[in-house]
């Protein structure tokens, strides 16, 4: 359906084709009402012909269109006037990559620039839960200043199988297939659910184009092309590939090697880490060029590829008990620079981590994925502090930044920010006018206040109703000593709700929690944690799971890395059946706290609600191994080695739960193994009156119960606690209906397929 120019499509007028394909028209058209000339997308009439098809196509442009960032193109609006569905985008003056490739391939200097920028687009849309899904050189421009953008996010999700149609059905319609061919990961083209790393799988093959001019994968038709990506392995880079040579060349292919693997979960884990990846492959390419021929450097590196880890000040105090003044003092830079979107900023566990280390400044930023580390000191005598800081850049170990700062401990919070000033400056990093302000700004009004909240914090997340008792007791001896410390106030209001969780609280503690978050907000509006309560209330208290969400989401607007913030999102997200969008946020917790427990949990319920059980019992053994005296670490543990079969080793788990039946995890843990042994008078034993309340206000807890009885066939129980888990927003149908085995007896029941139409729409109600 071609239009002339001069035509109309709603109040957009036509100037100009732009280009076609499998995809549909693209127009140059003016906005009559914005008086500003766009780029207007026609999908396809045989696409968009049912209503279903359609509202998914909106739903997807409004995901879409929440991305904010120079490397994607900016959706402007999207709608359907008289049966014509149409996108209206950013209209960036340049020419594709396709265009660009016509003539070969790229210099390596531009080819890697260009790939970073495409990266670094990647990276923005996985943190918010969005997967390309389509990603190839005709779907990234190059504008007038040498810079990629990205286009058409989401439009391939327009093009997923109906129920019952595989990927290779669809290629035989009218020539469409879910994705293009040639540019697919190998799960795409088995029509599996696919992440993130199906576009890392993308960027991969993006990439070899760009060095070699040459698709890995194409044999000319569709059945042997995605023969070819199921089977065969990408040739590898020939010498001098772009003019590029020893380390540099090696260095590339390891990563294109890590991206093209068959199995998504030998790929990196984020785009993040391929970032990290390929800008050390660009330093070592551009230092060759220094000692022979320089090549010419298109593009610049992205500051938000930029990434350090803040070790722990050493205390050089002659009193030891003066410590908590070097943790504090790490621990508020840490606080400091994690305000900056564009620094990747180890979190305060990881680095503490490495507290009293010997091991080389190198080793540590290997091992944590960073570029630059900063290491300090502190000396207190009396109220006198002394602070000394040097920043590294870990590639070279060569010192960027040094400075002494010397004042009392009335300055101390003065002295962190100049710190943190000076470490942005020397990183070249740009500050938004709303992280200028927030730089110095802190909730804590003192560093012993902020060193009680961080070690009440630390008991909370073990998630055990002894340490979050432990926490309440933190905390209120420094609130004795800091009263109305707002920090303090909101951490206990997160202990309230976490006895609760833990099954040891009772609704007056829900009270408590959300009259002290509410309280502190009001002073302070932008603290995260409060926000996170009151999602985490609302979701318990009332079941409006959608409203907890905007709370949670809230809260990483005004704290991008808070860890709890994003690991109860990235749960809630899982829960609902947007695991996608939970595992962008699960990649960002691992990538900025590789190695606390705490960071997989996320990861590992993605996994799980993806019927990925292999990969969910891999991540609970990276939990254990972190921290084996965690009890919900062992917990995760004993669901995937049920549905794997794997019986013998969840003997052994459920040995350990036998040991302490009291304990919320290790009785979750023998339910599961009785349940799936059948043994209806254990599992009931297990499910007295108190611990059936405890479960009753969370949807996970929720459909633990219904799985233990629809297992020893107690069909009627099994219908009720499933229907709470999906009041209280557990919509993942297609983990509930599909990829559980534990509610296979209840499968086929009307009561049940009607729930699960339910969760359908509420689920796609969500957006």
């Amino acid at each position: 359906m071609s239009l002339s120019a001069g035509a109309f499509v709603g109040r957009y007028r036509i100037v100009a084709m732009l280009g076609e394909g499998g995809m549909g028209e693209v127009y140059r058209a003016l906005d009559t009402r914005l008086k500003r000339e766009v780029a207007l997308k026609l999908l396809p009439p045989g696409l968009v012909s049912d209503l279903e098809r359609r509202r998914r196509f909106l739903l997807e442009a409004q995901a879409s269109a929440a991305l904010a960032h120079p490397r994607i193109a900016t959706i402007y609006d999207a709608d359907d006037a008289e049966g014509v569905c149409y996108l209206a985008m950013e209209l960036v003056a340049g020419l594709s990559l396709t265009e660009r490739l016509r003539d070969g391939p790229l210099p390596a200097a531009e080819a890697l620039a260009l790939a970073a920028e495409v990266g670094e687009g990647l990276a923005c849309a996985h943190a918010r839960g969005i997967v390309h899904r389509d990603l190839k050189p005709a779907n990234v421009l190059v504008d007038a200043d040498g810079h990629a953008k990205l286009i058409d996010f989401g439009i391939a999700k327009l093009l997923e199988p109906a129920s019952g149609e595989t990927a290779t059905d669809r290629a035989t319609h009218a020539g469409r297939v879910v994705g293009t061919p040639a540019y697919m990961a190998p799960e795409q083209a088995r029509g599996e659910a696919v992440d993130a790393r199906a576009d890392i799988f993308g960027f991969g093959l993006l990439l070899y184009e760009l060095l070699t001019g040459l698709r890995p994968f194409d044999r000319g038709s569709w059945p042997d092309t995605m023969a070819a990506v199921l089977r065969d392995p990408a040739p590898p880079l020939a010498a001098g590939t772009a003019g590029l040579s020893g380390e540099a060349l090696a260095s590339l292919q390891r990563l294109l090697d890590s991206c093209l693997a068959k199995n998504a979960a030998a790929r990196p884990a984020a785009m993040i880490d391929v970032l990290r990846d390929l800008d050390a492959i660009r330093r070592a390419a551009e230092a060759k060029g220094r000692d022979g021929a320089r090549p010419h450097p298109a593009g610049r590196p992205a500051s938000e590829q930029r990434s350090i880890v803040v070790l722990p000040f050493e205390n050089l105090s002659p009193d030891p008990d003066n410590a908590f003044f070097a943790n504090g003092l790490t621990e508020e830079i840490i606080a400091d620079l994690s305000k900056i979107r564009a620094l990747r900023v180890i979190s305060r566990t990881s680095a503490m981590h490495y507290q009293g280390t010997t091991k080389p400044l190198p080793v540590i930023a290997r091992e944590l994925s960073v570029q630059h580390v900063l290491e300090g000191s502190v000396r207190r005598a009396g109220s006198s502090l002394r602070i000394t800081a040097q920043l590294i850049d870990a590639s070279t170990d060569a010192h960027l930044w040094a400075e002494k700062y010397t004042g009392t401990l009335d300055d101390i919070f003065e002295m962190q920010e100049r710190v943190s000033r000076a470490i942005v400056g020397a990183l070249e990093v740009h500050l938004t006018p709303g992280e200028a302000r927030s730089l110095g700004r802190r909730a804590a009004r003192d560093v012993v206040a902020y060193e009680s909240y961080l070690r009440a914090r630390a008991e909370i997340v073990r998630m055990s109703t002894a340490s979050v008792d432990r926490a309440m007791g933190i905390l209120d001896e420094a609130l004795r000593q800091s009263p109305g410390d707002p920090l303090l106030r909101a951490c206990k209001a997160y202990a309230f709700y976490q006895r609760v969780n833990m099954g040891g609280g009772a609704d007056q503690d829900l009270a408590v929690a959300e009259t002290l978050a509410a309280e502190v907000l009001r002073e302070v509006p932008d603290l995260s944690l409060c926000h996170t309560v009151l999602g985490l209330v609302v979701a318990t208290k009332a079941g409006q799971a959608a409203e907890a969400v905007r709370h949670l989401e809230l809260a990483l607007e005004f704290a991008p890395d808070d860890m709890d913030a994003l690991m109860w999102l990235s749960l809630f997200y899982s829960f609902m059946g947007r695991t996608e969008r939970a595992a962008g946020l699960a990649g960002r917790m691992i990538a900025v706290n590789p190695v606390d427990s705490m960071s997989y949990v996320a990861l590992w319920s993605v996994h799980l609600c993806d019927g990925r059980f292999a990969e969910a019992l891999a991540t609970a053994d990276r939990m254990v191994a972190l921290a084996p005296d965690v009890e919900g670490c062992r917990f995760c543990r004993i669901q995937p080695l049920l549905a794997l079969g794997r019986l013998e080793e969840a003997a052994v788990v459920a040995a350990w739960a036998e040991l302490d039946r009291a304990s919320f995890w290790r009785r979750h843990t023998l339910l599961a193994w009785r349940a799936f042994r059948c043994d209806r008078d254990g599992v009931l034993a297990l499910l007295t009156p108190e611990f059936l309340e405890s479960n009753r206000r969370d949807p996970q807890y929720s459909a633990l119960v219904a799985e233990a009885y629809a297992q020893v066939e107690e069909p009627e129980s099994a219908r009720e606690w499933l229907e709470n888990a999906v009041r209280l927003g557990y919509w993942n149908h297609h983990y509930l209906a599909e990829r559980n085995p534990f509610l296979m007896p209840l499968r086929g029941e009307q009561r049940f397929e009607a729930l699960m139409e339910k969760a359908r729409k509420n689920q796609r109600a969500l957006g």
